[in-house]
């Protein structure tokens, strides 16, 4: 769990069985072959449309000395691509080219990408072995890293899924250059969730200048992106099934998860969060755990970077029915992760909905043009 530089690269290492490398670094996409178990003669590369240039172009890399066969699986982008029937087209591809216990897989994309391919890894033959190329700010600090892996349904979202630990991540810098601005933010919204709940540097360092934070070139940048993933596998190497600690993740979460089931998933997962982070600091709040100062702060460093803060005052009580049967539940009962100060983060199970409703009330917004447009973000 400790990070280590090397040329130029940072090796974050999540324990666990099996533990595995997180490499961030610029113009590290080629060390994927290294990545693959040696034993790998099929690799399938799951990637959305956008990447398709990229992807051949890692095929070819793969494919230069001659030791595999290497397939494409070009699937939906974002929320589209998270489907139990796209799952399934993978699944005829594998087993079409007859893809064995030994064979490998790489997601390559932003975080539903890697989502979606994680679980195609994990439920093919039981479990065949998955290189995570995470292609967004998103799909680097969270979807790619941790082993969960999932499909959306009707009822909600990632309710079908499976643990599975991926074999190495690969977050290349670079290929972040291209994203566009409101998507670089959007997924920063998961790396400010870090800030909240483990490392308040994130936080000083959005302050100090929010604009050098989300400009990818930086060394500011780069810093907040690794203290995000080095949270990340600090949680799970301790805690891969989310039977305590890992919960902690899900700071947010409860909210954001009901607002894009709402929004039928057109709003971006980061936008989603930032409006949950700021409920759950009102949560807090309200609760008698966290200061108005804390909670002010939350405002401020999500505004500082564009992100939303507010949601729709009337859809309270179909929020409410979502977060419901959200898979955060447990025997019906509501959980929500709380912070009793920056960086001190505690569960908070079953609140009365007289409290939850009046946190909502600090956040709800009549004037629906104050929501930032939302789109997608891959995740």
């Amino acid at each position: 769990m400790s990070a280590e530089q090397t040329t130029g690269d940072t090796v974050i290492h999540v324990a666990g069985t099996p533990g595995y490398d997180i490499t961030v670094g610029h113009g590290i996409v080629g060390r994927v072959g290294a990545a693959l178990p040696a034993g790998a003669r099929k690799v399938l590369i799951i990637h959305p449309p956008t990447l398709s240039a990229q992807a051949s172009m890692l095929r070819e890399t793969l494919m230069a000395d001659g030791s595999r066969e290497v397939l494409l699986a070009e699937v939906p982008d974002a929320e589209a691509g998270k489907r139990i029937e796209v799952a399934a087209f993978c699944w005829q591809i594998l087993g079409q080219a007859d893809f064995t216990r030994t064979d490998a897989i790489v997601g390559f994309g932003g975080g539903a990408v890697t989502d979606l391919a994680g679980f195609v890894a994990a439920s093919w033959l039981r479990g065949v072995e998955i290189v995570q190329v995470p292609t967004t700010v998103l799909g680097m600090v969270d979807a790619a890293v941790g082993g969960k892996t999932g499909v959306n349904t009707a009822e909600g979202k990632n309710l079908v899924g499976a643990f599975w630990a991926p074999r190495a991540v690969i977050c290349d810098l670079d290929l972040l250059v291209t994203l566009p601005e409101n998507e670089i933010l959007a997924g920063y919204a998961e790396v400010v969730k870090a800030g909240f709940i483990y490392y308040p540097e994130i936080l000083d360092i959005v302050e100090a200048d929010p604009v050098r934070a989300v400009d990818v070139t930086t060394a500011e940048f780069r810093r907040t992106i690794e203290l995000a993933i080095q949270m990340k596998a600090n949680v799970v190497g301790e805690d891969f099934r989310e039977a305590g600690l890992r919960e902690i993740l899900n700071y947010g979460h409860t909210l954001a998860h009901a607002i894009e089931h709402a929004e039928r998933y057109r709003w971006r997962h980061g936008a989603a969060v930032s409006v949950g982070m700021v409920y759950a600091a009102e949560l807090s709040r309200l609760a008698g755990r966290l200061s108005d100062a804390a909670v002010d702060r939350h405002r401020r460093v999500l505004e500082l970077l564009g992100l939303p803060t507010s949601y729709r005052a009337g859809a309270w009580q179909t929020l409410l029915a979502t977060m419901q049967r959200d898979k955060k539940s447990r025997g019906g009962m509501l959980r929500f992760i709380l912070l009793d100060d920056i960086a001190k983060p505690t569960v908070f199970q079953a609140p009365d909905e007289s409290l939850l409703f009046a946190a909502y009330q600090e956040i709800g917004a009549e004037d629906q043009g104050r929501i930032i447009s939302t789109g997608r973000d891959g995740r």
